[in-house]
Protein backbone atom coordinates (compact mmCIF):
# COMPACT_ATOMS: atom_id res chain seq x y z
CA UNK A 1 0.00 0.00 0.00
CA UNK A 2 1.61 3.37 -0.99
CA UNK A 3 1.54 5.84 2.24
CA UNK A 4 0.88 9.22 1.60
CA UNK A 5 2.32 12.01 3.99
CA UNK A 6 0.50 14.18 5.86
CA UNK A 7 2.78 17.20 4.19
CA UNK A 8 1.76 15.91 1.01
CA UNK A 9 -1.84 15.80 1.76
CA UNK A 10 -1.63 19.48 3.23
CA UNK A 11 0.27 20.69 0.02
CA UNK A 12 -2.51 19.19 -2.01
CA UNK A 13 -5.46 21.16 -0.01
CA UNK A 14 -2.98 24.28 -0.04
CA UNK A 15 -3.13 24.38 -4.19
CA UNK A 16 -6.50 23.39 -3.95
CA UNK A 17 -7.96 25.86 -1.88
CA UNK A 18 -5.53 28.52 -4.10
CA UNK A 19 -7.41 27.42 -7.09
CA UNK A 20 -10.54 28.06 -5.79
CA UNK A 21 -9.60 31.57 -4.85
CA UNK A 22 -8.04 32.26 -7.54
CA UNK A 23 -11.48 31.18 -9.60
CA UNK A 24 -13.38 33.28 -7.67
CA UNK A 25 -11.63 35.93 -8.05
CA UNK A 26 -11.23 35.48 -11.78
CA UNK A 27 -15.36 35.92 -11.72
CA UNK A 28 -15.67 38.86 -9.74
CA UNK A 29 -13.45 40.13 -11.62
CA UNK A 30 -15.86 39.18 -14.68
CA UNK A 31 -18.80 40.37 -12.99
CA UNK A 32 -17.57 43.35 -11.92
CA UNK A 33 -18.45 46.44 -14.19
CA UNK A 34 -15.03 47.67 -15.53
CA UNK A 35 -13.97 51.40 -14.33
CA UNK A 36 -14.48 54.46 -16.35
CA UNK A 37 -12.34 56.87 -17.55
CA UNK A 38 -13.40 59.63 -19.94
CA UNK A 39 -10.71 61.81 -20.73
CA UNK A 40 -12.48 66.12 -20.57
CA UNK A 41 -12.20 69.12 -22.19
CA UNK A 42 -8.70 70.23 -20.27
CA UNK A 43 -7.77 66.76 -21.76
CA UNK A 44 -7.43 65.19 -18.00
CA UNK A 45 -8.59 61.47 -17.93
CA UNK A 46 -11.48 61.64 -15.40
CA UNK A 47 -12.01 58.19 -13.77
CA UNK A 48 -14.97 56.64 -12.09
CA UNK A 49 -14.89 53.20 -10.00
CA UNK A 50 -18.90 52.55 -11.21
CA UNK A 51 -20.91 54.73 -12.85
CA UNK A 52 -22.00 57.87 -11.51
CA UNK A 53 -25.16 58.02 -9.17
CA UNK A 54 -24.46 61.38 -7.48
CA UNK A 55 -24.41 63.99 -10.12
CA UNK A 56 -23.87 67.41 -9.58
CA UNK A 57 -24.03 70.16 -12.59
CA UNK A 58 -23.35 73.72 -12.55
CA UNK A 59 -23.67 74.18 -16.48
CA UNK A 60 -27.64 74.73 -17.52
CA UNK A 61 -26.79 72.65 -20.76
CA UNK A 62 -25.07 70.19 -18.53
CA UNK A 63 -27.81 69.58 -16.58
CA UNK A 64 -30.30 69.34 -19.59
CA UNK A 65 -27.76 66.72 -20.91
CA UNK A 66 -28.17 64.65 -18.04
CA UNK A 67 -31.73 64.94 -18.20
CA UNK A 68 -31.49 64.17 -22.25
CA UNK A 69 -30.10 61.36 -21.52
CA UNK A 70 -32.74 59.67 -18.83
CA UNK A 71 -30.69 60.35 -15.54
CA UNK A 72 -32.67 63.59 -14.36
CA UNK A 73 -33.08 61.27 -10.87
CA UNK A 74 -29.05 61.18 -10.90
CA UNK A 75 -28.84 64.75 -10.34
CA UNK A 76 -28.50 65.70 -6.34
CA UNK A 77 -27.45 69.42 -7.22
CA UNK A 78 -27.62 72.35 -9.71
CA UNK A 79 -26.36 75.63 -10.61
CA UNK A 80 -28.45 78.62 -10.12
CA UNK A 81 -29.66 78.84 -13.19
CA UNK A 82 -30.43 75.31 -14.77
CA UNK A 83 -34.63 75.61 -15.01
CA UNK A 84 -35.32 72.48 -17.29
CA UNK A 85 -36.94 70.69 -17.04
CA UNK A 86 -39.13 71.41 -14.74
CA UNK A 87 -38.24 68.71 -11.73
CA UNK A 88 -34.69 70.71 -11.67
CA UNK A 89 -36.41 73.31 -9.93
CA UNK A 90 -36.70 71.40 -7.03
CA UNK A 91 -32.90 70.38 -6.41
CA UNK A 92 -30.40 72.42 -4.35
CA UNK A 93 -29.05 75.27 -6.30
CA UNK A 94 -25.37 75.83 -5.95
CA UNK A 95 -24.62 79.07 -7.43
CA UNK A 96 -23.02 80.01 -10.21
CA UNK A 97 -19.29 79.80 -12.11
CA UNK A 98 -17.97 82.21 -9.84
CA UNK A 99 -19.66 82.03 -6.70
CA UNK A 100 -20.18 78.25 -6.34
CA UNK A 101 -21.35 77.15 -2.78
CA UNK A 102 -18.20 74.73 -2.21
CA UNK A 103 -19.39 73.48 1.53
CA UNK A 104 -23.38 72.56 0.22
CA UNK A 105 -21.58 71.21 -2.84
CA UNK A 106 -19.21 68.82 -0.74
CA UNK A 107 -22.41 68.14 1.76
CA UNK A 108 -23.97 66.30 -1.18
CA UNK A 109 -21.58 63.83 -1.39
CA UNK A 110 -21.31 63.57 -5.43
CA UNK A 111 -19.60 61.34 -7.06
CA UNK A 112 -19.20 63.32 -10.43
CA UNK A 113 -19.71 67.23 -10.99
CA UNK A 114 -20.31 68.73 -14.25
CA UNK A 115 -18.88 72.30 -14.85
CA UNK A 116 -17.10 74.31 -17.95
CA UNK A 117 -14.15 74.57 -17.67
CA UNK A 118 -13.97 78.39 -16.28
CA UNK A 119 -15.37 77.78 -13.12
CA UNK A 120 -13.39 78.80 -10.10
CA UNK A 121 -14.61 75.75 -8.01
CA UNK A 122 -12.99 73.05 -9.84
CA UNK A 123 -9.24 73.54 -8.23
CA UNK A 124 -10.72 73.46 -4.65
CA UNK A 125 -13.39 70.49 -5.23
CA UNK A 126 -10.76 68.41 -6.84
CA UNK A 127 -8.41 69.61 -3.69
CA UNK A 128 -11.49 67.69 -1.53
CA UNK A 129 -11.40 65.17 -3.57
CA UNK A 130 -14.33 65.37 -5.52
CA UNK A 131 -13.95 64.13 -9.41
CA UNK A 132 -15.12 66.85 -11.96
CA UNK A 133 -15.71 66.43 -15.59
CA UNK A 134 -14.68 69.76 -17.02
CA UNK A 135 -16.99 70.65 -20.33
CA UNK A 136 -17.20 73.46 -22.35
CA UNK A 137 -20.05 72.77 -25.04
CA UNK A 138 -20.00 75.68 -27.70
CA UNK A 139 -21.14 74.26 -30.88
CA UNK A 140 -23.24 71.60 -32.47
CA UNK A 141 -20.26 69.16 -32.63
CA UNK A 142 -19.20 70.32 -29.25
CA UNK A 143 -23.41 69.26 -28.06
CA UNK A 144 -23.19 65.72 -29.62
CA UNK A 145 -19.25 65.37 -28.29
CA UNK A 146 -20.82 66.60 -24.49
CA UNK A 147 -23.37 63.90 -25.25
CA UNK A 148 -21.03 60.94 -25.64
CA UNK A 149 -18.92 61.99 -22.67
CA UNK A 150 -21.30 62.35 -20.62
CA UNK A 151 -23.35 59.07 -21.25
CA UNK A 152 -19.85 57.59 -21.03
CA UNK A 153 -19.45 58.74 -17.09
CA UNK A 154 -23.38 57.77 -16.64
CA UNK A 155 -22.66 53.83 -17.66
CA UNK A 156 -24.54 53.73 -20.91
CA UNK A 157 -22.99 55.17 -23.99
CA UNK A 158 -25.12 54.36 -26.59
CA UNK A 159 -27.99 56.51 -24.69
CA UNK A 160 -25.91 59.28 -25.74
CA UNK A 161 -25.40 58.18 -29.80
CA UNK A 162 -29.48 57.49 -29.59
CA UNK A 163 -29.50 61.26 -28.26
CA UNK A 164 -28.01 63.06 -30.48
CA UNK A 165 -29.09 61.14 -33.77
CA UNK A 166 -32.45 62.12 -32.45
CA UNK A 167 -31.59 66.00 -32.31
CA UNK A 168 -29.83 65.54 -35.28
CA UNK A 169 -32.87 64.18 -37.16
CA UNK A 170 -35.48 66.93 -35.50
CA UNK A 171 -33.34 69.69 -36.75
CA UNK A 172 -33.30 68.00 -40.44
CA UNK A 173 -37.20 68.02 -40.11
CA UNK A 174 -37.84 71.61 -38.94
CA UNK A 175 -35.22 72.75 -42.11
CA UNK A 176 -37.70 71.76 -44.39
CA UNK A 177 -40.53 73.50 -42.64
CA UNK A 178 -38.85 76.71 -43.33
CA UNK A 179 -40.14 78.84 -46.17
CA UNK A 180 -38.38 78.31 -49.76
CA UNK A 181 -38.41 82.10 -50.23
CA UNK A 182 -36.65 82.39 -46.96
CA UNK A 183 -33.92 80.37 -48.04
CA UNK A 184 -30.35 81.96 -48.38
CA UNK A 185 -31.94 85.37 -46.10
CA UNK A 186 -29.58 87.12 -43.83
CA UNK A 187 -30.41 87.25 -40.28
CA UNK A 188 -29.11 89.11 -37.29
CA UNK A 189 -29.35 87.29 -33.75
CA UNK A 190 -29.00 89.28 -30.97
CA UNK A 191 -27.92 87.61 -27.62
CA UNK A 192 -27.65 91.03 -25.67
CA UNK A 193 -28.27 94.35 -25.90
CA UNK A 194 -25.09 95.79 -25.81
CA UNK A 195 -25.36 94.59 -28.73
CA UNK A 196 -24.18 91.42 -28.92
CA UNK A 197 -24.62 89.29 -31.96
CA UNK A 198 -24.70 84.70 -32.62
CA UNK A 199 -21.96 85.12 -35.10
CA UNK A 200 -21.96 82.62 -38.18
CA UNK A 201 -19.58 80.78 -36.39
CA UNK A 202 -21.30 79.97 -32.86
CA UNK A 203 -23.89 77.05 -32.20
CA UNK A 204 -26.50 79.59 -32.97
CA UNK A 205 -25.33 80.09 -36.59
CA UNK A 206 -24.91 76.70 -36.76
CA UNK A 207 -28.54 76.25 -36.63
CA UNK A 208 -29.23 78.91 -38.55
CA UNK A 209 -27.23 77.78 -41.26
CA UNK A 210 -28.99 74.40 -41.20
CA UNK A 211 -32.17 76.03 -41.31
CA UNK A 212 -30.80 77.57 -44.84
CA UNK A 213 -30.04 81.04 -43.58
CA UNK A 214 -27.38 83.61 -43.78
CA UNK A 215 -26.12 85.48 -41.34
CA UNK A 216 -24.83 89.09 -41.29
CA UNK A 217 -22.18 88.62 -38.79
CA UNK A 218 -18.88 86.76 -40.58
CA UNK A 219 -16.96 84.08 -39.03
CA UNK A 220 -14.19 86.16 -38.47
CA UNK A 221 -15.60 87.89 -35.79
CA UNK A 222 -16.33 85.55 -34.23
CA UNK A 223 -18.58 84.06 -32.02
CA UNK A 224 -20.90 86.12 -30.24
CA UNK A 225 -18.73 89.50 -30.87
CA UNK A 226 -20.12 92.89 -29.74
CA UNK A 227 -20.87 94.82 -32.38
CA UNK A 228 -20.76 99.10 -33.41
CA UNK A 229 -24.62 99.44 -33.75
CA UNK A 230 -24.01 101.09 -36.66
CA UNK A 231 -22.71 97.57 -38.00
CA UNK A 232 -25.97 96.37 -37.95
CA UNK A 233 -28.10 99.77 -39.76
CA UNK A 234 -25.43 98.89 -42.57
CA UNK A 235 -26.00 95.43 -42.46
CA UNK A 236 -29.43 95.57 -43.06
CA UNK A 237 -30.43 92.20 -42.75
CA UNK A 238 -33.38 90.69 -43.92
CA UNK A 239 -34.87 89.06 -41.05
CA UNK A 240 -34.10 90.25 -36.92
CA UNK A 241 -34.51 87.94 -34.11
CA UNK A 242 -33.68 88.70 -30.78
CA UNK A 243 -35.58 88.23 -26.97
CA UNK A 244 -39.02 89.74 -26.95
CA UNK A 245 -37.64 93.08 -25.06
CA UNK A 246 -34.71 93.68 -26.92
CA UNK A 247 -36.91 93.43 -30.25
CA UNK A 248 -39.69 95.87 -28.50
CA UNK A 249 -36.79 98.46 -27.80
CA UNK A 250 -35.12 98.20 -31.05
CA UNK A 251 -37.01 100.96 -32.98
CA UNK A 252 -35.51 103.48 -30.19
CA UNK A 253 -32.18 103.09 -31.10
CA UNK A 254 -30.11 105.65 -32.87
CA UNK A 255 -30.87 104.75 -36.58
CA UNK A 256 -32.72 101.40 -36.06
CA UNK A 257 -35.86 103.01 -37.23
CA UNK A 258 -34.38 102.35 -40.73
CA UNK A 259 -33.74 98.79 -40.74
CA UNK A 260 -36.21 97.36 -43.34
CA UNK A 261 -36.49 94.32 -41.75
CA UNK A 262 -38.38 96.19 -38.80
CA UNK A 263 -40.29 98.14 -40.72
CA UNK A 264 -41.79 95.06 -42.44
CA UNK A 265 -41.81 92.92 -39.50
CA UNK A 266 -39.51 90.39 -41.02
CA UNK A 267 -38.49 89.98 -37.06
CA UNK A 268 -38.96 87.45 -33.85
CA UNK A 269 -38.98 88.48 -30.44
CA UNK A 270 -39.07 85.29 -28.21
CA UNK A 271 -40.16 85.33 -24.42
CA UNK A 272 -38.31 84.01 -21.72
CA UNK A 273 -39.59 80.61 -22.05
CA UNK A 274 -38.55 80.15 -25.56
CA UNK A 275 -35.53 81.81 -25.61
CA UNK A 276 -33.57 79.70 -23.33
CA UNK A 277 -33.26 76.70 -25.99
CA UNK A 278 -31.95 79.18 -28.28
CA UNK A 279 -29.11 80.27 -26.66
CA UNK A 280 -27.71 77.13 -24.44
CA UNK A 281 -25.84 74.76 -26.72
CA UNK A 282 -27.02 71.39 -25.14
CA UNK A 283 -29.98 69.07 -26.57
CA UNK A 284 -32.34 71.13 -26.60
CA UNK A 285 -30.60 72.56 -30.13
CA UNK A 286 -33.93 70.65 -31.41
CA UNK A 287 -35.99 72.68 -29.47
CA UNK A 288 -34.29 75.89 -30.82
CA UNK A 289 -34.46 74.94 -34.60
CA UNK A 290 -38.48 74.20 -33.99
CA UNK A 291 -39.00 77.82 -32.25
CA UNK A 292 -37.00 79.13 -35.63
CA UNK A 293 -38.73 77.07 -37.89
CA UNK A 294 -42.06 77.77 -35.96
CA UNK A 295 -41.16 81.80 -36.30
CA UNK A 296 -39.91 82.09 -40.34
CA UNK A 297 -43.13 80.02 -41.37
CA UNK A 298 -44.96 82.68 -39.69
CA UNK A 299 -43.22 85.78 -40.98
CA UNK A 300 -44.63 87.93 -44.09
CA UNK A 301 -44.06 86.68 -47.35
CA UNK A 302 -40.70 88.76 -48.57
Amino acid sequence: MIQVSTGTRWNRRLGAGLALALACSAITALAAPPAIDVVDDRGRHVRLAAPAQRVVSLLPSLTETVCALGACQRLVGVDRYSNWPASVKGLPQLGGLEDTQIERLVALKPDLVLAVGAARAIDRLEALGITVMALDPQSMADTQRVLDKVSQALGDRAAGLAAWQRIDARITTAAARVPAALRGKKVYFEVAAAPYAAGAASFVGETLARLGLGNVVPVALGTFPQLNPEFVVRAQPDIVLASARALAEMPSRPGWAALTALQTRMACGFPADRWDPLVRPGPRLADAAEILADCLAALPSP
